[in-house]
């Protein structure tokens, strides 16, 4: 965020606050401000809030690695450092450059310094409060990086408030620790207080550099939406879960101003038929731009530096992308599992008529069988050396192939993050429309609502809430899809049609045991089995989505704590990283996740189990 730094410059100069000893670092002997009671005007509140900012870019490298590395969907290649080595072996040392607790306290206490000094009090000459929009993003930007050092390290020193000396440091790594559940009751509790406005209200910084400054922010909804699911998936609480989707749906319908359309999109590779069958697709793949927009994919990155020498320069492209910078040599590639989940998907496609549907074989080439999101983010080649003529096999993920920022929110995510609330809220049927159809009040009305009709009509009242107006919402048919303008007119599909063909007519893909039970206990038991029927969906279609994007450890962690014995699940999804028939030898490595104990990273004993 250097280019935030420099923007500013002029008035602002560089200074950066003090972390605190041992994984507190002491860093600098003063803290910026600290003989103030208030920060009270634009420059100090400015130059604050771009520290904050510039403090998460150390963390942005480590979120992906840190979620992806220890999954199932990537494998290393012998070009991959000893610290990634620690990674995917689970087994990470004290001094492994991605086990630094110490950069999260460095965020956090910028934190808890602007939260405790910033005067939000003051008014403006229209009586509106000045600086609330800065104190709201730096909130949910300090719950949002706690959230990740609990996921983390599992039992974490707490502190909410500054920490402006030696001695207040040493007190804090001894004092207040904090479990998942803890956390996430905080920042509940603490981001309640924030008024509703300000979920979509950010400050008004406009564009820095060619970065838009929206997408610097972690949306309040989106956070507290996260805080909800992680509470309920270890407590199983049926109305966390509850809140967790409607504040997901609550970002969803205020993202473009309230009550406006934030839809899936149509963005989707499909096979098309055509004059050769399964040569001819027609591709409208997500794309991975970084521009704000009433329609835009990304919702929140954390941006990096241009060139190494500015300091924090993100080393995703050259893990992941073969290129001149990294002699064409990568560190990370998909594993033989992701490459089985893709392949076992039935693709679904529409005859040339819109009335039948065919599948697409198995046994193609280039990772075209199955699901194609894996074909249309991954591509290999072969790259001659220009001196001895050597051959180097390469590869490109387009996720990581060019930008130097780092994304961590996207509209997708939401949507499938709501749809794994509602399910485990007991709406599976919900939360498999958004995989299979996308949602519109219509459809709502006709096709979920009649599997939840009870006398007291609680259920009927808490889906009403979701309102997707049909004047703003609409369903993607097989006319759009099998006409060259496809989607001109409608613009929500289900999430599983953006890999996997044309999933409303997919046979393969239904919802088992899909009737109107009218007894309340036959329904209660109906309910949970299919419950665990689309929660396994949704843990693959994670996979198939968010592949290479950091979010896979987590997403099997979550699904590890609903199940009956968490640990054999967290052993039995990432010991198939290398293959299903290869399972035992990942045994040795994998086996420790039995103890829920070591799912969690440890820095000298001083934090996590």
């Amino acid at each position: 965020m250097k280019r935030i730094y420099i923007f500013f410059s002029i008035v602002l100069g560089m200074a950066s606050f003090m972390s605190c000893s041992d994984f507190f670092e002491q860093e600098s002997d003063d803290v910026l401000y600290a003989d103030q009671d208030h920060l009270n005007n634009a420059v100090d509140t400015i130059y604050s809030v771009t520290g904050v900012l510039g403090k998460l870019q150390t963390l942005a490298d480590r979120t992906i690695l840190l979620g992806e590395v220890r999954g199932d969907l990537v494998t290393l290649t012998t070009e991959a450092s000893n610290d990634l080595r620690e990674l995917a072996n689970l087994n990470v040392s004290n001094d492994n450059i991605y086990n630094k607790p110490s950069d999260y306290y460095a965020v956090i206490n910028n934190c808890n310094y602007f939260i405790a000094h910033a005067d939000t009090a003051l008014k403006s000459n229209r009586n509106e409060n000045i600086f609330m929009k800065e104190y709201a993003a730096v909130k949910a930007i300090r719950a949002w990086t706690y959230l990740q050092l609990v996921l983390n390290y599992g039992r974490i020193p707490f502190v909410t408030e500054p920490l402006l000396s030696k001695e207040a440091a040493e007190a804090a790594e001894t004092g207040t620790s904090a479990t998942l559940q803890e956390v996430c009751s905080y920042f509940i509790n603490d981001l309640a207080t924030i008024p509703e406005r300000y979920n979509t209200e950010y400050p008004g910084y406009r564009t820095i550099r060619g970065v838009d400054s929206h997408l610097l922010y972690f949306p309040l909804s989106i956070v507290r939406g996260d805080l909800y699911l992680w509470r309920a998936s270890v407590t199983g609480s049926n109305e966390d879960y509850r809140q967790a989707a409607l504040n997901y749906y609550y970002y969803i319908n205020e993202r473009n101003g309230l009550n406006s359309a934030y839809p899936t999109g149509i963005n989707f590779t499909m096979w098309m038929p055509g004059t050769s069958t399964w040569t001819s697709m027609l591709s409208a793949s997500e794309a991975n731009g970084e521009s704000y927009s009433t329609n835009g994919e990304l919702i929140t990155m954390i941006a990096g530096d241009s060139i190494r020498a500015e300091g924090h320069y993100s080393e995703l492209r050259n893990l992941f992308t073969s290129r001149e910078e990294n002699d064409y040599k990568v560190s990370i590639s998909p594993s033989t599992r992701m490459m089985e989940i893709s392949a076992s998907q039935a693709n679904c496609c529409i005859s040339s008529s819109g009335t039948s549907a065919i599948y697409a074989p198995q046994g193609l080439s280039q990772h075209r069988s199955g699901d194609l999101r894996l074909w249309e983010t991954w591509s290999e080649g072969y790259h001659r050396d220009r001196f001895s003529g050597e051959r180097i096999e390469t590869q490109t993920i387009d996720k990581h192939s060019s930008s130097r920022n780092v994304h961590i929110y996207r509209r997708t995510m939401v949507y499938l993050r709501m749809a794994e609330a509602l399910n485990m809220a007991g709406y599976p049927h919900m939360a498999f429309s958004i995989l299979s159809s996308g949602l519109s009040n219509r459809q709502i009305r006709n096709q979920i609502m009649p599997y939840y009709d009870t006398e007291d009509k609680a259920d009927s009242i808490f889906l009403a809430k979701f309102d997707f107006n049909d004047s703003r919402y609409a369903l993607v048919t097989t006319d759009d899809v099998a006409a060259t303008s496809f989607g001109q007119l409608h613009n929500m599909m289900g999430i599983h049609s953006r890999g996997s063909g044309w999933t409303p007519m997919n046979e393969y893909y239904t919802l088992p045991n899909d009737s109107i039970e009218p007894d309340l206990g036959l329904r209660a038991q109906l309910i949970k089995e299919q419950q665990a029927y689309v929660d396994s969906l949704i843990l693959n279609e994670g996979a198939l989505e968010f592949a290479f994007e950091g979010t896979r450890y987590y997403d099997i962690m979550r699904y590890a704590l609903r199940q009956k014995d968490p640990g054999q699940t967290m052993v039995k999804v990432i010991g198939a990283r290398l293959g299903e028939d290869k399972r035992r030898s990942m045994s040795a490595i994998v086996s420790k996740l039995a103890d829920q104990n070591n799912w969690y990273l440890n820095w000298k004993g001083k934090i996590g189990y």
